[in-house]
C-alpha cells in the first residue's frame, strides 16, 4: 500500500545524503518533498503540516548540523515523528469477567464479515474461544457467508431469522455464551453504503443492550480520506475504541491509515493484509514506520514465519542442511510453507534492504516463478527429486513438457539448486541456527 510513498521518500534521503552537511534550505528542500509525497498518498493535509512542522523544528536543531551523518539522523527523526503519528500500540480489552463482547462496525463493503472470522481465528489462536454472531439480516447472503466462515474454521456461529431484530440477536448471542462456552462474542453488524440515523440507532440499541468491551470499526484503506470522514461519523456517535483496517495489501495511496489516528483519536488495532483467514495482524506503529521508510520489518518476517512453519518439521530441515541431505523435495516443502506466509513480494519487502529492489520487479513475477518451479519439481520423479544428477537430457525434455516450461528454464532451476547447496554446506558450518530453512531461502 505504501509503495510510492516509501519509494520518494527513500529518493528524498538520498539526495539528503548526497549533500554531506546539511544547511537548513537543505533541509527545507527535502520536507517540501516529504510534504508533496505525503499529500500525494492521500494523507490529510491538517497532519501532513503539523507532521512537516514537528519534523522541521527538530531536523534544524544543532544536533543534526554537528552530526556526523546528517542525512541519517533526519531520517531518525522522520521515522519516530511517523510513530508517534500512527499512534501507541494498542491491545484488545478483554480484561475482566467473560464473555467479552466485540462489535465490528462499518460501511457496507468494507469487509467486516470477513474480518469478523480472521478477528475469531486470530483470538482462538491466543487461547480464546470465540463465537461469531450474524446480526446483519439486510445484507443478502450476509449470514449465509459467516456460516461458510465458520464452518471452515470451526468456529460457531449464532444466527437467527432475519425477522429477528439485530440487538435481540446480539443479546441472545450473549446468554448462549455465558456460562464458559464462549470467552469472546464478535458482532458482525449491519452496514450501509453511507452512514444514516436508521444504520446508527440500531447500532447504539446493540450497544446499549449487550455493552461490548470493544467497538472496532473496519474501514477500507483504499477508501483514501473517506475512510477519515467514515471514522468520526462512527466515533461520534458510538465512541469507537478502535480501528480496523482492511485490504492494507492493495494499492491504495496510504493516506488513510496515516491519517485516521490522528484525525480521529482512535487507535488502529488491527490491519488485514490479504484475503485468507489468516491475513491479518495487530497494529504496531513504529513495524509500520520502518516498512514505509524501507528498513524493513524482521519482527513481522519472523512472526509470520513462526505461525506459518511447523516447529518438528524445521528441526528435521535443519538437521538435513547440518548434513548435506537437503533435496529438490525438501526444497518444494519450503516453497509451500513460504506461500503460507503471504505473498513474496511482501515478504520480501520486510527484509532491510530488499524493499527497493522488490518494487522493481513486476508485482506477479515472484509468483509466477514460484509455480513454475513447483511444477518442475513436480514433473519429476521421486528418485529424480533425491538426486537431480541423474536428470540427463532426455529426462529434461520430459520434465519440461510435462511442467509446461522449456529445458533452460529446468537447467536454470537445477543450477539455482546447486548454488543453493553450496550455501548451505557453508551456512552449516557456521550461520543462522533454528530457522535454517527460512533463511537459506531468502539467500
Amino acid at each position: 500500500m505504501f509503495e510510492n510513498l516509501s519509494e520518494k521518500l527513500q529518493a528524498t534521503f538520498q539526495k539528503l545524503a548526497r549533500k554531506g552537511r546539511l544547511s537548513e534550505s537543505d533541509v527545507d528542500a527535502g520536507l517540501r518533498d516529504v510534504r508533496l509525497a505525503l499529500l500525494e498518498a492521500d494523507v490529510n493535509y491538517k497532519v501532513v503540516k503539523q507532521f512537516v512542522a514537528a519534523v522541521r523544528e527538530r531536523a534544524v536543531g544543532a544536533d543534526v548540523a554537528k552530526s556526523l551523518s546528517p542525512a541519517q539522523q533526519v531520517v531518525k527523526i522522520v521515522h519516530e515523528e511517523l510513530i508517534k503519528l500512527l499512534g501507541e500500540p494498542a491491545k484488545l480489552n478483554l480484561t475482566g469477567q467473560p464473555p467479552h463482547v466485540i462489535m465490528l462496525v462499518g460501511l457496507q463493503g468494507s469487509g467486516k464479515t470477513t474480518m469478523a472470522a480472521k478477528l475469531a481465528q486470530f483470538l482462538r489462536k491466543d487461547g480464546h474461544k470465540p463465537i461469531l454472531v450474524a446480526a446483519d439480516p439486510y445484507r443478502p447472503a450476509a449470514i449465509t457467508q459467516l456460516e461458510v466462515l465458520g464452518r471452515q474454521l470451526d468456529i460457531p456461529v449464532h444466527a437467527e431469522d432475519i425477522s429477528i431484530k439485530p440487538a435481540d440477536v446480539a443479546s441472545h448471542a450473549l446468554k448462549r455464551a455465558s456460562g464458559g462456552l464462549h470467552s469472546v462474542v464478535i458482532l458482525d453488524t449491519a452496514g450501509r453504503l453511507q452512514i444514516d440515523d436508521a444504520m446508527m440507532d440500531e447500532l447504539a440499541e446493540i450497544k446499549r443492550r449487550v455493552n461490548p468491551a470493544e467497538i472496532l470499526l473496519v474501514a477500507d484503506a483504499m477508501t483514501g480520506q473517506e475512510a477519515v470522514h467514515v471514522a468520526e461519523g462512527f466515533h461520534s456517535r458510538l465512541g469507537l475504541t478502535g480501528l480496523i483496517l482492511t485490504k492494507v495489501d492493495g494499492d491504495a495511496r496510504g493516506g488513510a491509515a496515516l491519517s485516521i489516528r490522528s484525525v480521529t483519536g482512535v487507535p488502529i488495532k488491527f490491519m488485514g493484509v490479504g484475503e485468507k483467514t489468516d491475513a491479518i495482524e495487530p497494529f504496531y506503529p513504529d513495524r509500520l514506520a520502518s516498512r514505509i521508510l524501507g528498513m524493513g520489518d524482521m519482527l513481522s518476517l519472523i512472526e509470520r514465519a513462526e505461525s506459518a512453519f511447523d516447529q518438528e518439521q524445521a528441526l528435521k530441515m535443519e538437521q538435513k542442511l547440518r548434513t548435506a541431505t537437503f533435496d529438490l523435495e525438501d526444497f518444494r516443502q519450503q516453497l509451500r510453507e513460504l506461500k503460507k506466509m503471504g505473498p513474496l513480494d511482501q515478504i520480501l519487502s520486510m527484509i532491510p534492504g530488499l524493499g527497493q529492489a522488490t518494487r522493481q520487479l513486476p508485482t506477479d513475477l515472484t509468483e509466477r516463478q514460484m509455480k513454475r518451479v513447483e511444477a518442475i519439481i513436480g514433473s519429476m520423479t521421486p528418485a529424480e527429486r533425491r538426486d537431480p544428477r541423474m536428470l540427463n537430457g532426455s529426462r529434461k525434455r520430459r520434465i519440461a513438457l510435462g511442467s509446461g516450461t522449456t529445458v533452460p528454464e529446468v537447467n536454470q532451476l537445477l543450477n539455482q539448486f546447486r548454488d543453493m547447496q553450496r550455501m548451505m554446506k557453508q551456512l552449516s558450518a557456521g550461520g543462522p541456527r533454528g530457522r535454517g530453512g527460512l533463511f537459506s531461502l531468502f539467500q
